[in-house]
């Protein structure tokens, strides 16, 4: 089911290079559940913590580092609109 659902979306998009991009940022979602992001400190207290709460932890710490990420995505992700009309408006 998901896969017909992503399958009928990537044809929706209108470039290859979109998709690529699109496809890259799915995949890095994906693969958050797997990633570790602790710092020297955060892992001594982690294993303190036990098992559950050490892993309730990192799944914070990623959470948290997605914010920021987000929002220079999004502020790059503007800028390139803008200057890409820009460019096209003194070309034409």
């Amino acid at each position: 089911m998901l896969w017909i659902f992503l399958a009928n979306f990537a044809n929706q998009i209108p470039t290859m290079k979109l998709r690529l991009v699109i496809g890259t940022f799915v995949l890095l979602l994906l693969n958050l559940a797997t990633a570790t992001a602790q710092c020297s400190i955060c892992t001594k207290t982690a294993s303190q913590l036990g098992e559950g709460p050490a892993a309730a932890l990192n799944s914070a710490i990623i959470y948290l580092a997605l914010a920021p990420f987000a929002i220079v995505g999004y502020l790059g992700w503007r800028w390139w609109k803008n200057e890409k009309k820009v460019i096209q408006e003194e070309n034409s």
